[in-house]
């Protein structure tokens, strides 16, 4: 099993700079490698220029810059190039099945924040001061960076990642662990119902409100992006110092959103696999609730367009947005491994508007957002905690019908 660990790191004026350096030169060798596809396919021959042949370039882009690209480790490098790799396969994965492209575009230093190096050991040290009771991890070309090291890291580390936020650096490690024991038996089932006015409704009737943290820092946050669009777009080494703190104040409200968000999605999660067996909840497609309105072009009037509800779509987005659902899953499925649960997400349809009492499925079952009344047999009840029950129910054929 592997777990991901992620810790503040403390460099000297330094080893921030020479660890701003490396992002700045992986950044470089990014957009390089992007620059040279593009003008391969771009020749009348339609080249295509693969990770295997950019890779075997490193030596050479190596000996050519030695005081650049030659500082840093060779294995993070090809990480990069394996990452703009990854980006092409699912440039042409979706062309393939018709999604939009979204062909890979090149990073701004700004925009790339994130060096891998994909083995302990090979260009990185996690722990390399073990005597020492301040943890530390060595990277090449930086030196040994000191860590925040708040809960012992258990199993074996294989990969070491540095990552900024902000002004603040991050050292991510991802751990390979023996099964744990899974936690004791409860005998209880759980079906859960994701929602705006509530982030959650489960089968038995409790609900777990929504705290809204977008929402509640949103008026301190269009202060500060307000305050900072004064200040003219140009490059970080360009800024004055009264734009910086602006940058700043930016980066810390949203990183205090994505804690808080966080934070409730971790607790949140764990009440869950603490208390239950067996947890069903809706598979939902994130992505598509979140897309913008396609505009409706008015037949009648060339060049105009209708009202396609765009206002109203742009709020619930923003709502499922903050609600975090995605975030919520992917750790409640983490946990829920870790501590030997198990669980299984359902088809979403009708699971509101199915009466758990007679099975009637109808859209008239759900008058209002929180009823449920069944026009064929009067069962009444919160909508969410109907969905839930539905939901329940689904999860527990399916889980019957795989382990048949």
């Amino acid at each position: 099993m592997i777990r991901a660990y992620k810790f503040l790191m403390r460099p000297t004026v330094g080893q921030s700079i020479a660890l701003g350096e490396m992002l700045r030169d992986h950044c470089s060798l990014y957009n390089g490698a992007l620059q040279e596809r593009r003008e391969a396919y771009r020749h009348v021959s339609k080249t295509s220029v693969k990770y295997g042949q950019q890779s075997a370039q490193l030596k050479e882009i190596r000996a050519f810059d030695p005081e650049r690209q030659g500082r840093w480790s060779f294995s993070s490098q090809q990480a990069t190039l394996r990452r703009l790799d990854k980006a092409f396969t699912a440039f042409f994965r979706r062309v393939k099945s018709g999604d939009a492209p979204g062909y890979p575009r090149f990073r701004g230093v700004n925009w790339f924040d994130t060096v891998d190096f994909p083995k302990d050991g090979d260009g990185c040290r996690w722990d390399a001061t073990p005597h020492d009771p301040v943890t530390r991890v060595r990277l090449q070309g930086v030196g040994h960076v000191k860590v925040h090291q708040y809960r012992p890291v258990v199993g074996r580390v294989k990969t070491v990642s540095v990552k900024r936020e902000g002004r603040k650096w991050f050292v991510v490690l991802t751990a390979e662990q023996e099964q744990p024991d899974p936690l004791p038996a409860t005998g209880s089932v759980v079906g859960i119902d994701m929602g705006i006015v509530n982030f959650l409704a489960d089968s038995n009737g409790a609900f777990v409100p929504n705290p809204r943290h977008g929402r509640s820092n949103a008026g301190r946050l269009a202060a500060a992006q307000q305050a900072l669009s004064r200040f003219p777009r140009v490059r970080r080494d360009k800024r004055t110092a009264n734009h910086r703190r602006a940058v700043d104040k930016v980066a810390k409200l949203h990183g205090k959103v994505r804690r808080q968000r966080l934070d409730h999605a971790h607790k949140t999660a764990y009440a869950l696999v603490r208390e239950h067996d067996f947890i069903a909840h809706e598979d939902l497609k994130i992505r598509n609730m979140v897309k913008t309105a396609r505009p409706k072009p008015d037949t009648e009037i060339p060049g105009s367009f209708l009202p396609n509800g765009a206002a109203a779509k742009t709020g619930l987005s923003r709502s499922v947005s903050d609600a975090g659902w995605g975030v919520f899953l992917a750790i409640l499925n983490a946990k829920a491994e870790g501590a030997g649960r198990e669980v299984m997400a359902v088809d979403p349809r009708n699971t509101s508007r199915r009466c758990p009492g007679c099975g009637h499925t109808a859209k008239e079952n759900r008058p209002t957002q929180d009823t449920f009344h069944c026009i064929a047999c009067g069962h009444q009840a919160h909508a969410d905690t109907v969905g839930a029950v539905n939901v329940l129910r689904a999860g527990l054929v399916r889980r019957d019908a795989n382990t048949a």
